[in-house]
Order: structure tokens, then C-alpha cells, then sequence
């Protein structure tokens, strides 16, 4: 059985439609109904519950928090993975075609929205206290859309922009380097990401970290003293506007194989293993694009008399763009029920076809942002397919492995909240051969 949502069909049960239908549009919600929600997405036990009182992450309640409703937990217990080659041979050969013209299109097309909005703002926006407003609105839009262009330099770091590989990495270069984002350092760190998706010592970006690391324990206090509502709210500001800036800077989410990494540069004090041979003078490349942005950006200050009017065009969309990337990245790979795996556990099969899910982002963002978070499965299980031919393959994949294809149907805002409050850290789970995300673990980290 399958029902419609974000523009494709996708597997449910009867049982599931009747669930999750309700699910799939956001009320309005006023500060009070915000706070109320959040509490009732965040409520539990409580500290005081004694451990036989905490639901285990593998119980029908942990399952139920997640519109996955457990799917991910039950195929590891009772189905075998197909190979790397059986899952592509099920991919179409048409969707591993990336013409140069009509990615151009879609590069241009993210461009030009983008600095579109960005010179209206500019001509017509008042740069006054007054207008804060209207600048907290333009940034939220412009952000919006350019992240649209991140997503395109993404592409060209895969491969899945054209077979032209000077004009790919061009385009890429470009467009990465004027969001300050590092080309090719975070060329190697994705592709890192992509070959060890939900390994817990060599996978990268939003690699948790286990209940029993004395940090954790102290982080799972923590959050109970907070409360818990008060703590998703941390929780959402740390991931969305710290994380991105301090993962390039130091690694911070990445897995303990690689260490305390520095995309901008690749030695002491910082570990080298990330970026070997080669990579390393890739970083510096890099880093000459974001200098080059930062330079331009200060020069445009000094003609302007002021900061001002480069904080209120680049600096807000920039925080916006960041909030996107560190968002699709952490909701796509992370719930309380999608497993990750230690050591002889993964492969790559598992952390690609187990470990990722699809979410419903809607048509606005889908256009805007190339379908990155609806056709996400896809993209992992091939990353040189382009986003145009995305929707297909996720069809294909779909139809050819139903009971391993994930797709969450939570309104994203739900699944932010469940995310942000619930998973923290992972604890081993014998019977599925993972380690997942307890739903109230601070009882027992007591």
C-alpha cells in the first residue's frame, strides 16, 4: 500500500496511513501551543523513575515515538541486506546521466534567485533599527534559497554535476567558496561521511556518542536538571547555529578514528588522519576561495562606510544557509529508533540503506533545495546521481527493497523536537547487532 507525500509514493502500511495521516500538515501554533507540544513530545518518566520504568530503546513505546514506528530495528532482526551491486543494478541507467547543460540550469537557477532577493533587499530595505524585522525576514528567505547553491556545490564535490571535471569542480569551488564553505576539505570529510555512514568510530558528522562515556552520563544529568524542554531548545541552537562552524574548526560530531580535525588546516595541533597525501594541499586551495570571499566581503565594507549592510545581505542568510545543511545532515541520519553500528556491525550497505531516511520537506523546499532531504536514501546509495534523476531512483529503490527503504512521514518540526530531546546518546543493543538511541537513558546513567 503506499500514499502520496512530497511529490512521490511511499511504502506504508494500512495501519500506518490511519497513524500517520494526520501527520503530514503543520498547524498553526501560537507561543502557547509551541510550548505545549514541546513538552508533551519531551515528556517521560521523569529522573526520579527507577531503571525498570524506562522504556528500552527496542520496546513498542521507544518504537512508537518514531513515524518509522521501529521499521529500521525490525529489518536488522529479521532480513538480510542486499549487496552494493544488487542495490544499484535496481537503479535505472538513466539516472546516472548528468548532462552539463541542465545542471547548469539548476546551478544558474539557485544563483539567480539568490542574488536576486539578496539585491532587492538591498535597494529596498531600510538599514535601520526599525526595519529589523524585514531583514530577520529577508534572511530567512535568502537563506532559504541559497541554500539551493550549497546544495548544487554539494553535487559537484560527488562527482553527480557533470562528467566535465574541471568545470564541475569550478562550479563548486565558486559557489562553496562564497558561502565559506571549504571546496575540497569538505569534499574529503563528505565522502568520509558517505563511505561510513552511522559507524561510530570512523563514520563523520553526527557520530553520537555512547551512555557510558562519563561526558554523556554528565550530558544526560544535565538535561534532566534543564528540563526537558528547556533543553531541546539548547539542543536546536547548539546543532543549527554553533554546529557547522565548530565541526569545520574542530571536528566537533565527527567520529574518534579521524580526531580533532581543522578543515582549513590539516596539522598541529589538530589531527592530519581526515586529510592524507594529497588532501592536504587541497586544504590549502581551499582555504584560498574562503579567504578570497572574506576579503571581498571586507573590501565591500570598507566602500560602505560601514559593517552594517554586509551583516544585514550576507551575514544573516549565512546563519540560515548553515541552520539548513547542519539540519538535513543531523534529521536524515538520526532518530530514536535508526541504529548505528561498532566496529565488525557496519557495513556499508547497513549505514547507507539502515541508516538514512527520507523526510517530507514539501514542494517549496523541494524546488529550493533539489529534493536533498526527500530523495536522501538515494543519494546515498549512489552519490553521483544528480538530483534530477534522484526522484526516480528513490522510486526504483523503493519498489526493488520495501522492507529496507525508510521514510519517516514526521512534519520536520515534530521530527526536530523528537531529535533534539531524545537523542543523545546510543547504547548497545544485543538482539539487532546496533547501538541505539535510548528514549529516557539519564535513569540509568545514574
Amino acid at each position: 500500500r503506499v500514499y502520496r507525500s512530497g511529490g512521490h509514493h511511499l511504502p506504508s502500511s494500512s495501519q500506518q496511513l490511519r497513524a500517520r495521516g494526520s501527520r503530514l500538515s503543520v498547524p498553526g501554533a501560537s507561543a502557547t501551543y509551541l510550548r505545549q507540544a514541546l513538552t508533551s513530545m519531551c515528556r517521560s518518566s521523569g529522573a526520579a523513575a527507577t531503571p525498570a520504568a524506562i522504556a528500552h530503546p527496542l520496546s513498542s513505546a521507544a518504537q512508537a515515538a518514531s513515524g518509522l514506528d521501529g521499521k529500521a530495528i525490525q529489518t536488522l532482526q529479521r532480513s538480510s541486506f542486499p549487496s552494493a551491486k544488487e542495490i544499484l543494478a535496481a537503479i535505472p541507467a538513466r539516472c546516472y546521466e548528468r548532462p552539463l547543460w541542465r545542471s547548469m540550469m539548476y546551478a544558474a537557477l539557485s544563483t539567480g534567485l539568490t542574488l536576486a532577493t539578496a539585491l532587492l533587499a538591498y535597494a529596498y530595505l531600510p538599514l535601520c533599527a526599525a526595519a529589523l524585522p524585514l531583514w530577520i525576514a529577508y534572511a530567512a528567505i535568502n537563506g532559504t534559497i541559497a541554500t539551493g547553491c550549497w546544495v548544487v556545490a554539494h553535487e559537484c564535490g560527488h562527482g553527480a554535476f557533470s562528467t566535465n571535471l574541471v568545470v564541475q569542480d569550478a562550479v563548486g569551488y565558486v559557489l562553496h567558496s562564497a558561502l565559506l564553505v571549504p571546496y575540497f576539505s569538505w569534499q574529503r570529510s563528505h565522502a568520509v561521511h558517505h563511505s561510513r555512514t552511522n559507524h561510530l568510530e570512523e563514520g563523520e558528522t553526527h557520530v553520537p556518542a555512547k551512555v557510558s562515556e562519563e561526558q554523556m552520563r554528565g550530558l544526560l544529568r544535565t538535561r534532566e536538571r534543564l528540563g526537558k524542554p528547556l533543553y531541546t531548545a539548547y539542543n536546536i541552537f547548539m546543532h543549527l547555529v554553533v554546529g557547522w562552524p565548530a565541526y569545520l574548526l574542530a571536528g566537533v560530531s565527527g567520529g574518534p578514528a579521524n580526531g580533532v580535525s581543522n578543515h582549513f588546516w590539516p596539522h598541529y595541533p589538530f589531527s592530519p588522519r581526515l586529510f592524507p597525501g594529497k588532501w592536504k594541499t587541497k586544504v590549502y586551495v581551499s582555504d584560498v576561495g574562503v579567504a578570497a570571499t572574506l576579503a571581498l566581503l571586507y573590501a565591500w565594507s570598507c566602500a560602505e562606510g560601514s559593517a552594517w549592510p554586509v551583516v544585514a545581505v550576507y551575514w544573516g542568510p549565512y546563519l540560515v544557509v548553515n541552520m539548513w545543511l547542519v539540519l538535513y545532515t543531523w534529521l536524515q541520519h538520526t532518530d530514536v529508533d535508526i541504529p548505528h553500528y561498532a566496529g565488525e556491525q557496519w557495513t556499508w550497505e547497513k549505514g547507507a540503506l539502515n541508516g538514512t531516511v527520507d523526510r517530507p520537506y514539501g514542494a517549496v523546499l523541494d524546488f529550493l533545495h533539489h529534493r536533498i532531504g526527500s530523495t536522501h536514501v538515494a543519494h546515498h546509495l549512489c552519490s553521483k546521481i544528480p538530483h534530477y534523476h534522484a526522484l526516480e531512483a528513490t522510486l526504483a529503490i523503493q519498489a526493488a527493497f520495501p522492507e529496507h527503504y525508510l521514510y519517516d512521514p514526521t512534519p520536520i518540526w515534530k521530527a526536530t523536537l523528537r531529535v533534539a530531546c531524545n537523542c543523545i546518546a546510543v547504547e548497545e543493543a544485543p538482539s539487532s547487532a546496533s547501538w541505539v538511541y535510548n528514549k529516557t537513558p539519564a535513569a540509568k546513567a545514574q
